[in-house]
């Protein structure tokens, strides 16, 4: 019965002593009359334990709000304090260990090697944009600490090369990378990501500024095609019956014939026989002689191929085939004496009075393209004309290989120039109406993020983030972001951000 008890008295002894403790910190902490110092977008209260330091371990509490007197959590803070070298004694340096043991409140312990002067900075952080360092005079020889100093909101938060800003200085200088100064980012400029361009520096970069303003775009369409045959305008030359070529006028292609024009003479037996049946009708007076008629014309034969025959008298061992239409020969599938069979394709002749230009439109394009609207059409071979055009046809299916339609102009082709198989540009021009545009120049491209510079007013510019749309070679639409009537940067945009870097807003990028 001994042993319990004994362990009970000792659990109450370590229970008295821890909460005596505890009771000890707060008491001494109480004690202290610690301020909060407010320093950038933080208030800060540092106190040691015990409060005149000591060689060996001492408690450090570090206390971090924010401007609305709130605990700051997840922040990084670090303590270090350093005896400066006396002699030959080098520096000594003592690093605290800190963690967060409540929202806003951090406690370690420092170990002080011996009796001296010991400057200590505490370092409270939460991101590189809310840093600030606070600087104290700590020695075992007195109580408390004294704040030497801690940045107001004001000052410069660091100094950075407007050519490499991960230079990063906590004094003026000189860039290690390049040799130029410094240039000072203030906290303010952090937590707003404005920055300030004085009217003397914008003028020696070259600002300029412009209005934001709603008008009239039209997006230009550039599409890439070529000359090719007006289909409807094409005849294929093919016979009926089956025979063999006599003579042949229409002897190589690109041999430009005339409506009516002798294309070559074809023997044929059968249409031999059926001649001579029709032209016997006819001296009998046969009522047979109609049915004849008509059989040759079924045969493929023209009414003037048949009075010519009637005016021969006899049948003809070979019978002139005609050009049903002027044109030129672009396709020819015999030679004189050749046979052929009923239905081959002979010859093609295409009329080059009128020509198409066929291009292609991608899916994404043809929303903006309608049938009927106007176009201009640049030949390779005349590319300093460009002649006027309507679209005519947008083929209503699409080309599975490569996603994209094929439209066409028509156009005269009086004097010949536009031959077949020449490139040519259509250049179309989809009017989308009055919107929010502003100059190409004024929009910075970061990745997938696009920003302009707001300007506020007293050489103060602010990086605004906004969503573009269809563009042309000068302006550029804006789908959010800006408002109409806003003032923005519209010249020395890169200059601007090759400066700053926007200094807290590049990392937004």
């Amino acid at each position: 019965m001994t042993q319990p008890k004994t362990l009970i008295l000792i659990a109450i002894t370590l229970l008295l002593t821890t909460a005596g403790a505890a009771f000890y910190w707060k008491k001494t902490t109480a004690q202290a009359e610690v301020d909060f110092v407010q320093t950038g977008p933080f208030q800060i209260a540092v106190s040691v334990d015990p409060q005149q330091p000591q060689v060996g371990v001492n408690q450090i509490r570090i206390e971090v709000r924010n401007t609305e007197n709130k605990p700051v959590t997840g922040a990084e803070v670090r303590a270090v304090a350093e005896m400066p070298a006396m002699g030959a004694m080098p520096a000594m340096r003592a690093v605290a260990d800190i963690s967060e043991s409540s929202p806003g409140i951090f406690i370690g312990e420092i170990e002080l090697s011996m009796v001296g002067s010991w400057p200590m900075v505490v370092d409270v952080a939460t991101g590189h944009d809310k840093h600030v360092d606070l600087a104290f005079d700590m020695s075992t020889n007195r109580k408390g600490l004294r704040l030497k100093s801690a940045p107001e909101a004001s000052e410069t938060a660091y100094y950075t090369c407007s050519m490499h800003p991960s230079v990063r200085a906590a004094e003026a200088g000189s860039c290690p990378i390049c040799g130029m100064n410094l240039q000072p980012v203030s906290h303010d400029e952090l937590q707003s990501g404005s920055i300030v361009v004085d009217s003397s520096r914008r003028q020696a970069i070259g600002i300029k500024t412009g209005i934001v303003e709603r008008q009239p775009f039209a997006l230009p369409i550039h599409l890439h095609g070529q000359v090719t045959y007006d289909e409807t305008r094409l005849r294929d030359i093919s016979l009926r019956f089956d025979g063999w070529i006599g003579e042949l006028d229409a002897d190589f292609e690109g041999k430009q014939v005339e409506r009516g024009e002798v294309l070559f003479s074809v023997y044929s037996p059968e249409l031999l026989a059926v001649q001579d049946e029709y032209l016997k009708a006819r001296r009998r007076g046969d009522t047979l002689e109609k049915a004849a008629r008509r059989r040759l014309l079924l045969w493929g034969l023209s009414e003037e191929q048949i009075d010519w025959l009637v005016e021969q008298q006899k049948a003809q061992d070979y019978i002139p085939i005609f050009a049903p239409a002027s044109g030129v020969i672009i396709e020819k599938n015999i030679v004189a004496g050749s046979a052929f069979e009923k239905g081959d394709n002979l010859l093609r002749i295409a009329d080059l009075s009128q020509v198409w230009i066929e291009a292609h439109a991608y899916e994404d394009q043809l929303p903006l393209i309608e049938k009927g609207m106007p176009a201009k059409v640049r030949l390779t071979n005349v590319y300093h004309e460009e002649i006027p055009a309507t679209l005519s046809q947008i083929d209503p299916f699409l080309n599975h290989s490569n996603r994209s339609a094929r439209l066409r102009v028509t156009l005269p082709n009086t004097d010949g120039e536009l031959r077949p198989g020449l490139f040519a540009d259509i250049m179309l021009r989809a009017k989308l109406g009055n919107l929010l545009v502003v100059p190409r120049d004024s929009v910075l491209i970061s990745g997938k993020k696009r920003i302009v510079f707001r300007d506020l007013g007293q050489g103060r510019l602010e990086p605004v983030q906004v969503r573009t749309g269809y563009g042309d070679s000068e302006r550029i639409v804006i789908r959010s972001g800006l408002q109409a009537g806003d003032k923005i940067v519209i010249s020395g945009v890169f200059l601007i951000a090759a400066e700053s870097r926007l200094k807290s807003g590049v990392q937004q990028w």
